[in-house]
């Protein structure tokens, strides 16, 4: 009884303090819980303030970490600290490795692409200057060597995930310029991760002194890890793939054996040390990015960033960025703060802007790209606090790091901004397609040509393209000239005005023959031609964006250019100029107006077209579409001149046709854009037929074909009965009477039908003009989202 007694008030004890314990826990437990809500509630909150200001999530949640870090870390004792570091940093791997599984490793050993070489440009010029800059500012508490170029490579990098995000949320991602920004986003901050954390092997080594056997292990197990990444995951992750078919739910077995996989990857490398972040990175860059197991990866690794991890990122963050360490009142405090930033804005926009002149990109654009490639994000706040918890910078200097980070991201938006305002003032305001003109207007053609040998056919298309001498046409014919070396030595400024002339024997010459053929031309049957003389004098990079600038100065509707290939004596096709093929296929994607590519297979030929009896056959094939209905808007002006017999050529789908029937669903094509288009194509023909084809002045056609092949069989049938075949390019429109053409087409940008009407199979003696409509701009308070400024 007297033991019973005495074990009684213990158990009572240990009781007590076990449920004080399990309410500490609890409590602990439900305020962890409460505040994440509140520090989400919050950043949903300021980011909802701030969305009018098109602020990315990153602003509002770097400012509710700082303010809300501040005031309650004086609640936060040490192991709560301790343990929202180890949160991050379990974060952070996950972040990095999905931001690695984003990665192409291989574009090291390509050829550097346009993107690459302005992602190269800025790093290389922000490199420099940090290197120059900061050793003699007191960044660090010692003056390493190593903290200086990681301060520079950290600086001279760009937060891809954060700059895609925004390009795209802001709709300019489908356009050149944001196609352009992302890419070298890409590309900087790949080789900037890389450049790190092969710069942290050799810190590592220096830092705890390993021996070089020890180092070389090191080397030699992240090398291991990389080649098992690259060579012999993909085995793995393709049975897994295989194993689970898209549209069923991945089996669970294989998702934990996929999961385990990939984790062994990412740590092996921190046995010996090695940091896991950056293990994380390399594991997911040569992991392969392709197959359902990669991107289940990223689509559940971004889902949780976003909804747990960052909220409590930017509150660790702002607790240990402690406001009372930033010494505002020290001068070298605002001096580090503006220096930072100076080095990675104005670093970016040189190296940008050399990259640009070179490239042929207008300054403004290469200034905007700069600025954009500045932005930094997450990967960086991290570095920047880490460096303070390492005890490598101060508290003070680390805030600052924090500021100007988020200074590199507000701007963003009014960059963006200005790119919209700067395109949309180059957005045409007047109608540039034909079939929105009024046919009694005049017409303003930009009529390009290469040299001499394309007058003849200039002038031929001048003369039908006038119609009737009322209301007549404008055209500004234009030499294509590459400017080459030589050319450019000949070069001389006009004093007073501010311009360059040509000075180059055989150019001016060229171009003095081309005037006196084309001028006499119009002072003897010019009735209604007002003549203009142009020069393109470009390199080939640059040739269409001058062309384009011209033809929009000029109030131009339609741009006609010369087919990059020539025809021989024999009637066959030279292969031409690649140059020009590619300034063709700028201009076409860029073009402010409607554009014509001519290919001249005979009309050069042609001395004179008569004005008094029609000596000239020219046909318009119609079969669907805007390009379709622009070529006869284009066609309704050829039909009013008195010496050319049009024939309208309209081609049908025979729907009654059971293999017509058949092929029906073998193209996607939208039911209600079909009924829509053939709607706008009826309403068109309608009024054509009415004004021309009713009262004889246009002979017209019917085919009833049911496939492509049946169209191909009708086009080889009109071989050598026409001097010229008026098309349309035939965009992105589906229809079963051309589906499959563009699978073997050799010049995409003659469409379809000008691809066979032009080929080597058909007839020497007919030339083809193709036409594609002006690209009608909308969606952007009057610009569409895949403009073009570059």
């Amino acid at each position: 009884m007297a033991r019973t007694r005495v074990r009684e008030p213990s158990r009572l004890l240990a009781g007590n303090t076990c449920r004080i314990r399990l309410s500490e826990i609890f409590g602990r437990a439900t305020r962890s819980i409460l505040g994440f809500f509140i520090m989400m509630g919050l950043c949903n909150g300021v980011h909802y303030l701030l969305r009018p200001f098109s602020q990315p999530r990153i602003s509002s949640d770097t400012i509710v970490g700082l303010v809300v870090g501040n005031f309650i870390r004086k609640q936060l004792d040490l192991s709560t600290l301790k343990t929202l570091r180890y949160i991050v940093d379990f974060g952070m791997i996950c972040y990095m490795f999905s931001l690695g599984l984003e990665m192409d490793p291989y574009i090291l050993f390509k050829a550097p692409t346009r993107d690459a070489k302005v992602a190269y440009a800025g790093m290389i010029s922000t490199l420099v200057l940090a290197c120059s800059i900061t050793p003699f500012i007191s960044f660090s508490k010692t003056k390493e060597i190593s903290f200086i170029l990681s301060l520079s490579t950290v600086l001279s990098s760009t937060a891809s995930p954060v700059l895609t995000r925004l390009i795209t949320r802001l709709k300019i991602g489908k356009s050149d310029i944001g196609r352009l920004v992302i890419a070298a986003g890409m590309h900087s901050d790949f080789i900037s991760t890389l450049i790190i954390c092969i710069g942290y092997l050799f810190c590592k080594c220096q830092e705890v002194r390993l021996s070089t056997t020890r180092g070389f292990q090191l080397g030699f197990v992240l090398l291991i890890q990389m080649i098992v990444a690259a060579k012999v995951s993909p085995v793995f992750m393709n049975w897994v793939n295989n194993e689970n078919p898209e549209g069923k739910p991945m089996k669970g077995p294989h998702l934990v054996l996929a999961v385990a996989f990939m984790a062994f990857l990412c740590s092996c490398p921190t046995i010996l040390g090695y940091n896991p972040i950056l293990s994380a990175f390399l594991a997911g860059t040569f992991l392969p990015r392709e197959g359902r197991v990669s991107r289940w990866a990223i689509g559940k690794i971004n889902y949780l960033l976003s909804t747990v991890f960052y909220p409590i990122f930017f509150f660790w963050m702002g607790a240990e960025s402690k406001w009372s360490d930033f010494e505002p009142g020290q001068i070298m405090t605002w001096v580090r703060l503006i220096l930072l930033f100076v080095i990675a804005t104005v670093g970016k926009v040189v190296g940008t802007v050399i990259a640009g002149a070179i490239l042929g990109f207008h300054w403004p654009e290469s200034v905007a790209l700069g600025l954009l490639l500045t932005m930094k994000g997450h990967f960086h706040i991290y570095l920047a606090i880490a460096a303070k918890t390492a005890g490598k910078t101060t508290t003070s200097t680390s805030i600052g790091m924090v500021i100007v980070i988020f200074f590199t991201i507000v701007h963003a938006p009014k960059v963006v901004a200005h790119i919209i305002k700067r395109a949309r003032k180059r957005t045409p305001t007047h109608r540039m397609a034909l079939q929105l003109l009024d046919p009694s207007s005049e017409l303003k053609i930009l009529l390009c040509i290469h040299g001499l040998q394309n007058t003849t056919a200039a002038i031929n298309i001048m003369e039908i393209s006038r119609g009737m001498a009322k209301p007549g046409v404008v055209v500004y014919l234009t030499d294509m000239i590459e400017l080459t070396d030589e050319i450019a030595a000949t070069l001389v400024q006009v004093e007073g005005e501010g311009t360059l002339t040509v000075t180059h024997a055989e150019v001016r010459q060229m171009r003095d023959q081309i005037t006196a053929v084309v001028q006499s031309y119009v002072d003897e049957n010019g009735d209604g031609i007002t003549l203009g003389r142009m020069l393109a004098l470009s390199a080939f990079n640059s040739m269409a964006q001058d062309i384009c600038i011209l033809a929009e100065e000029l109030m131009g509707a339609l741009i006609i250019l010369p087919f990059h290939k020539s025809q021989r004596a024999d009637g066959s096709l030279s292969e031409g100029n690649v140059g020009f093929r590619y300034v063709n296929r700028k201009v076409l994607r860029n073009a402010p107006c409607s554009v014509g590519i001519l290919v001249d297979r005979g009309l050069g030929t042609v001395e004179k077209i008569s004005r008094s009896y029609a000596s000239q056959n020219v046909a318009v094939i119609f079969i669907s579409g805007k390009d379709d209905r622009e070529a006869l808007a284009y066609a309704a002006r050829v039909a009013r001149h008195p010496g050319v017999k049009l024939s309208v050529i309209r081609f049908l789908v025979d729907a009654a046709a059971e293999n017509a029937a058949r092929r029906a669903g073998t193209y996607r094509i939208s039911v209600a854009e079909q009924e829509e288009e053939m709607r706008l194509d009826d309403e068109c023909f309608a009024t054509f037929y009415e004004r021309h084809v009713a009262g004889g002045h246009v002979a017209y056609v019917e085919k009833h074909l049911a496939s492509s092949a049946e169209t191909y069989s009708t086009l080889k049938l009109l071989e050598g009965q026409y001097a010229l075949i008026i098309v349309g390019r035939g965009g992105k429109v589906n229809t079963v009477l051309t589906f499959g053409m563009n699978d073997w087409q050799q010049c995409p940008e003659l469409g379809p039908i000008g691809d066979v009407l032009s080929g080597s199979e058909f007839s020497v003696r007919t030339s083809v003009l193709v036409i594609q409509q002006h690209n009608l701009k909308g969606e952007l308070d009057g610009l569409d989202d895949d403009f073009s400024i570059m």
